[in-house]
């Protein structure tokens, strides 16, 4: 599961992975892959490794991984307890920082900036969906949603937040506080609020691990939407069902990746013209990364 604070404070008995592992055989090469020549890699790590330290243990989370992940795909990342996804997601979200190795975001090596400078990024380029929905209780769920807008010099604060829930079909719930709503309603007003900065990335934890089997998947129909509006959106998940709903699935295994695939034939096939419209919709990166900086 995310956590946020400094980079030394995931729970590494959760992500430990075995000293005396080895990486198993998989296809090479991890990256692009079926993405075209000119996709534009979003996420990149190179030779990342993530340790930590028990006592006078060292637990190695993640071992020498390389991988890319381009603007507009759709990543499952899956793996047993203790196999380095919840590390993997940290990373990602510039909640933790790699012991060695690069982690690029947007093509800008971020793995040594400072908290201060972190922050800025996860504000403007990351949007986090939780499990359990972490929204402020006393809080409606427009003001819940306008709260990354808060630290930010955005303007219409209001009217994008109104907009963002209205993309998840639920304005007529703007005034309601979380307790007045059921757990597919929270996890709509959490997508939105993922949504209201327009991030590059969408990183999403077990989105649907508290909710029944059908308020799963209308959550996932909304994922599935927001893919084709030319969305970025990687998921940690141990359903294969949802998995299937992606068009490529990462397996980590005691910190490794194991297997890297594409799925040609997803459950819920999206738009072609994606990532046309995200070109469209949002500046291009170095902007972002220069407000960040």
């Amino acid at each position: 599961m995310m956590t946020s604070g400094q980079h030394n404070s995931a729970n590494p008995t959760r992500d430990a992975a075995s000293p005396a592992s080895t990486p198993p055989p998989r296809s090479e090469p991890v990256g692009l892959g079926r993405q075209d020549a000119h996709a534009v890699p979003v996420i990149e790590l190179i030779d990342l490794h993530k340790n930590y330290r028990i006592g006078t243990e060292i637990v190695r989370a993640l071992r020498g991984v390389t991988l890319s992940i381009a603007e507009n795909e759709y990543v499952a990342i899956m793996g047993p307890s203790g196999s380095g996804k919840s590390t993997m997601m940290n990373i990602f979200g510039c909640l933790d920082v790699p012991t060695s190795g690069e982690f690029r975001l947007s093509g800008k090596d971020v793995s040594k900036l400072s908290q201060s400078r972190l922050a800025r990024i996860r504000g403007c380029q990351i949007g986090f969906v939780f499990q359990s929905f972490e929204l402020l209780p006393r809080t409606t769920a427009l003001k819940n949603v306008q709260l990354p807008l808060m630290y930010t010099q955005a303007t219409k604060k209001r009217a994008r937040a109104m907009a963002a829930l209205d993309r998840v079909g639920l304005a007529d719930r703007a005034k309601h506080h979380p307790n007045q709503l059921s757990g597919g309603q929270k996890q709509r007003v959490a997508i939105a609020r993922a949504l209201v900065q327009e991030p590059d990335i969408i990183l999403a934890d077990e989105p649907t691990g508290n909710l029944d089997s059908k308020t799963g998947e209308e959550i996932m129909a909304i994922f599935d939407s927001v893919y084709s509006e030319g969305q970025t959106i990687i998921m940690v998940t141990h359903e294969e069902s949802i998995a299937a709903r992606c068009r490529r699935v990462i397996r980590l295994r005691d910190g490794y990746v194991e297997s890297d695939t594409w799925n040609d034939r997803p459950s819920k096939p999206s738009s072609e013209t994606a990532h046309d419209k995200r070109e469209a919709r949002l500046p291009n990166d170095s902007h972002r990364l220069a407000a960040a900086s």
